[in-house]
This record gives C-alpha cells, sequence and structure tokens, in this order.
C-alpha cells in the first residue's frame, strides 16, 4: 500500500510501533535492575531487619512471643509495600538522569506516541519493584505467614502496588527539574502516606482526626488488600483491622481498584505533562 507523505501510518502500525517502544523500555529497566546486585541485596536485608528487629521488639513490647509473632505477620504487608516502592520511585530519578544527559530529548523527537513511552517506563519500574517483592515473599516463613497460593496473589498485588509508585514517580519526575529536589520531594510526599497507611501499626483505633487522614490515602486499601490476602486463617489477635466506613469494610477488589484509579490518574498527568520535559 502507497503511504504519501504527510499521511499518518495505519492504526496497524501505530500499535505495532507502540508496543515495541513500550517493550524496548521494559527491558532498558530490567536490564537496570539486573546490574544493580547491590541495591538488590539491600533490598533484601532492609525488609529483613524491620522484621527481625523492629517486629520482634514491637511485637514484644505488647505482649508475649505470640503476639510478636502476630506483630511480625501484620508488619510483613508493609515491609513488601517499602520493598517494592524504592525501585519504582528510582525510574522517576532516571528520567531526571536521562534529561541532563540529553537521551530524554531523543526519545521524546524518535516518531513514537508519548503514552507509549511513559508506558514502557511505568511498566520496567513495576517490573523492578514486583521482583524486589518477590524476594521478600521468600522471608514470608520469617513472619509465619504460610508458603502457599496466596503468595502468588500477593505478588499480583504488589505489582500493582509498583505501577502505581512508578506513575507516582514520573508525574514528580515531569514536574521537577532537579534529581537532588526530586528525592527531597518524594520523600516528603510519600512518607506520611506510608506512615498512614496502616502498614506500620493498626488504624483501628486511631482518633477521629488521623483516622479521616488514613481513610483518603490510597496506599491504605492497598495496605489492607495484601494483609487481607496473606494473613487468610492466621490469628493475628484482632490488629489486622483495616479501613472502615461507618463500620462498612471495602472488599478487596474494591480495595485494588481504588489502587488502580490512583496509578491511572498519575498516569494520564504525567503523559500530558512528558512532553514538556525536554
Amino acid at each position: 500500500m502507497t503511504t504519501f507523505a504527510g499521511t499518518p501510518p495505519p492504526a496497524r502500525n501505530r500499535a505495532a510501533g507502540d508496543l515495541r517502544t513500550i517493550r524496548v523500555l521494559w527491558q532498558r529497566e530490567m536490564i537496570r535492575f539486573a546490574r544493580r546486585r547491590v541495591r538488590i541485596a539491600m533490598g533484601l536485608v532492609s525488609p529483613l531487619m524491620f522484621l527481625l528487629v523492629l517486629g520482634t521488639g514491637l511485637g514484644s513490647a505488647i505482649g508475649d512471643g505470640d503476639d510478636a509473632g502476630r506483630y511480625r505477620a501484620y508488619l510483613f504487608p508493609g515491609m513488601l509495600l517499602m520493598a517494592a516502592q524504592a525501585p519504582a520511585l528510582a525510574v522517576g530519578a532516571s528520567i531526571l538522569w536521562d534529561r541532563q544527559s540529553g537521551f530524554l530529548r531523543q526519545m521524546l523527537v524518535a516518531p513514537v506516541r508519548r503514552p507509549a513511552l511513559i508506558a514502557g517506563i511505568c511498566l520496567g519500574g513495576a517490573s523492578t519493584g514486583a521482583a524486589h517483592g518477590a524476594l521478600v515473599l521468600v522471608l514470608a516463613g520469617t513472619a509465619h505467614v504460610p508458603y502457599d497460593a496466596r503468595l502468588l496473589l500477593a505478588l499480583v498485588e504488589v505489582g500493582l502496588l509498583s505501577f502505581a509508585f512508578t506513575a507516582l514517580g514520573v508525574l514528580l519526575a515531569v514536574c521537577v527539574r532537579r534529581p537532588d529536589t526530586y528525592q527531597v520531594v518524594a520523600g516528603l510526599f510519600l512518607m506520611p502516606l506510608l506512615f498512614l497507611s496502616g502498614a506500620l501499626f493498626p488504624v483501628g483505633r486511631l482518633p477521629a482526626w488521623l483516622n479521616a487522614a488514613v481513610l483518603v490515602n490510597p496506599l491504605t486499601y492497598g495496605i489492607d488488600a495484601l494483609r487481607r490476602t496473606l494473613s487468610g486463617p492466621l490469628d493475628l489477635g484482632g490488629v489486622a483491622r483495616g479501613p472502615r466506613w461507618n463500620g462498612w469494610a471495602p472488599p478487596v477488589a474494591l480495595e485494588l481498584g481504588i489502587v488502580a484509579l490512583l496509578a491511572a490518574a498519575a498516569l494520564a498527568v504525567a503523559t500530558s505533562r512528558f512532553s514538556r520535559t525536554g
């Protein structure tokens, strides 16, 4: 078929080009992940220290050995989230370094659509975050979480959370111009979200003013979905009570939908601003 100059390519060709772009950018992030062995090791050591030291210490402070074990099981989903967020947010920082090196400008002038670029970057970040989460899931036995099919479901949920973190990181990266500023802003933005998500302490008995902040935090629902998936028949001593709206607990599917909505919104805004980052 003859294509005249100025005629847009067929939709099938555009779709194939988008998929190729997504695959290349995803492979780029996975190659980066495989080469950073020290970061992979630290991504495994840090959650292990939190589980064994913080989990055991705080668990012992609230009761006997059984309570300490239950608290480690309660803390485990939060450690999964912490392990997944660091590599996912690092993707946003890499965009800023790509801008300084000139590689980002080359991507922007390439004959590919902006949504494909963003999708490839975010899928790469989600994959690296899920890979770190998979390493932490190997430690499930230290938190008295059984090795069964629920771990696979949890890994899918970690992938969704990693995608949300990557989308937020990319959104920050297209709004911030300097890598050092990005690190500060990301820390200030995500630390309150982490603390007010129930990752480290139960949210069921918080005062009303603090409980309101917990209920509007999207990460609260991601953590609660992970915890309900992993706990199963485990007896957590009643501490695993998640977010409640007038006594009503949202189902896991709705909680994951809230996380997906957050990711989609961040992705849409980041895509609309991405062309200005060159």
